[in-house]
């Protein structure tokens, strides 16, 4: 068993950063999908900033990456920081999803004018 989502990510997509993980352990990607859908947003986000520290990088397939953020932002739906982080990775991956990406930054705008 792997003792964070970091780690099992690590195990499933591999790493630019580190070398992959060895262990004994099927992998199985709707494993992770599971372990995704109930992780808290802290565990989200220490996943990105490990495996992909610069958003451009890291193996982590796009749609597990937007998965991810939405389930992080549904999570924390008043923090601009995150929602900005989100927006940048779906510019990033876009254009698909360029509409989202500047909805939650007009998002973020208006929470940091709230402030």
């Amino acid at each position: 068993m792997h003792n964070t989502l970091t780690e099992h990510a690590r195990c499933l997509y591999g790493d630019e950063y580190c070398p992959a993980t060895k262990c004994e352990q099927e992998h199985r990607e709707s494993w992770f999908v599971e372990e995704l859908t109930f992780a808290d947003a802290d565990e989200i986000l220490a996943m990105f900033h490990e495996l992909s520290p610069h958003v451009v990088d890291g193996f982590l397939p796009v749609w597990i990456r937007n998965l991810a953020y939405r389930l992080a932002v549904l999570q924390r739906p008043d923090d601009p920081a995150l929602m900005r982080e989100a927006a940048d990775s779906l510019y990033l991956h876009g254009p698909d999803w360029d509409e989202i990406a500047a909805d939650l930054r007009r998002r973020a705008d208006h929470l940091d004018i709230l402030d």
